[in-house]
């Protein structure tokens, strides 16, 4: 008889793949994926530990899961992950409800180590060699059919201060271009429409296979794929945005004008105790340069604040950065002290209090910077993605080109006829609603 298996996946895209390529193997091998995990004869809780909200969220989902297996709803409870690449220790000594905890090395046997768990009643354990990760295996997407992430490579080798991604994941390795080029074909061939590019620095990919970056080139071939008609690419650090790869941006349509690109400070001395480049005039430099070669341009970016040491003129440098940029998109996230990085070690942290204070005047900021930015679309046609119907308003809602999946706005607009989800429409932009726009088909 079939065993059936739940999945949990916390945290970024990245991690999702993983989850996706587990769910692939577990059912190529006759398990039956649930979409609702009560029944299961086990859950896999794939977790996030990146910073401390995450590891709270990862921690009360298998608290969660626990009692459900205590109510004899659930099987056993599998943990993965970051959080169990991370916490492996500390899993199994105060979690006695889990029954395994399985590294990101050791996510190709997935199989086998759910066979054992299911036959076994003693604490599983496996960690595999972090550079064992699969990144280009068969994937069961759990994304709606008309879009997907790809990863390009695995790891990072940047040692920013504060991040332990380099820990729990190892050293920047690219995926190479025949297996990327092969999927998205895949992908593309099974219905998805918008291709989403990532890795931890999508702009450092090629350096380890070719002794320098390749993006630009990667990004060309893929643009080749015809039935493909967005390709996004998210996290490309500031200092890695070439000449050569805005002009592969303004030579090819496929390739969406959004660039995300993960700042998290403007005053230089802050960016150096971090280990990051630039400071406010170079960061600023390159947003204009965008915005020159591709006046359309959509520009992300994630903030820190509170980092040790930041003074009050080192915020203020920060936000008089913010006003002058004028980004698109905007995240802002308070420091998080991580155990294992060099940042926790630094000297002057600061209160939680000052760190929330300060990200709340950013976040005001950007939100008075979007109302404006939002106002001038006004009257203007989109390209928009369409994510569902709302009946109550009866409203379609989706997604313009300006905006990816999770983490940015939609709009809702009106429709004399059917759409589907799925379906690429032209939208003219009539109003705001706050970070959604309000329109009308064209």
């Amino acid at each position: 008889m079939s065993k059936k298996i739940g999945m949990i996946s916390l945290g970024c895209s990245k991690n999702q793949i993983d989850a996706e390529i587990m769910l692939a193997s577990l059912a190529k091998n006759g398990y039956i994926i649930c979409d609702d995990v009560d029944g299961a004869d086990a859950v896999i809780i794939n977790t996030c530990g990146f910073i401390e909200d995450a590891k709270k969220e990862a921690i009360e989902n298998i608290l969660d899961m626990a009692e459900l297996k205590k109510e004899g709803l659930i099987g056993k409870i599998i943990v993965t992950g970051c959080l169990a690449e991370r916490y492996r220790e500390e899993i199994l000594e105060d979690m006695p409800e889990v029954d395994a905890v399985i590294g990101i090395g050791s996510n190709k046997d997935i199989v086998s180590l759910v066979d054992e768990v299911l036959q076994s009643d003693e604490t599983l354990e496996s960690f595999g060699e972090k550079t064992c990760l699969p990144i280009d295996s068969e994937r069961l997407l759990t994304t709606p059919p008309y879009y997907a992430y790809i990863k390009i490579a695995e790891g990072c080798s940047n040692n920013c201060t504060y991040c332990a991604i380099p820990k729990i994941r190892g050293p920047f390795r690219s995926r190479a271009p025949e297996s990327i080029l092969k999927e998205a074909q895949q992908l593309a061939a099974s219905g998805v429409k918008e291709l989403i590019v990532i890795a931890q620095d999508t702009g450092r990919y090629g350096e380890d296979l070719y002794g320098k970056p390749a993006l630009a080139a990667l990004l060309a071939a893929l643009c080749k794929i015809e039935a493909l008609e967005w390709i996004r690419v998210l996290y490309i650090y500031p200092e890695r945005v070439t000449d050569e790869l805005i002009g592969v941006f303004k030579s090819n349509k496929k390739l969406l004008n959004y660039f995300d690109l993960p700042m998290q400070h403007a005053d230089e001395k802050i960016l150096k105790l971090m280990n990051r480049k630039g400071n406010s005039e170079s960061l600023l430099g390159l947003v204009g340069k965008i915005r020159s070669e591709l006046p359309d341009a959509v520009v992300r970016t994630t903030l820190i604040t509170g980092f040790p040491g930041e003074t009050e003129e080192s915020f203020e440098i920060l936000s008089d950065f913010v006003e002058k940029a004028k980004f698109d998109r905007l995240g802002c996230f308070c420091y998080s002290q991580e155990e294992g990085t060099a940042a926790a070690r630094l000297p002057d942290q600061l209160d939680d209090d000052v760190k929330q204070r300060r990200s709340d005047v950013i976040m005001e900021q950007q939100y008075r910077i979007v109302e404006k930015n939002n106002d001038s679309l006004v009257g203007k046609v989109l390209r928009t993605v369409v994510e569902g119907y709302d009946p109550y308003t009866d409203t379609y809602f989706g997604r313009t080109w300006r905006d990816a999946p999770e983490i940015d706005g939609v709009i809702n607009f009106t429709c004399p006829f059917e759409l589907n989800e799925g379906d690429f429409v032209d939208v003219e932009v009539m109003g705001t609603n706050e970070y959604d726009l309000i329109g009308e088909i064209v």
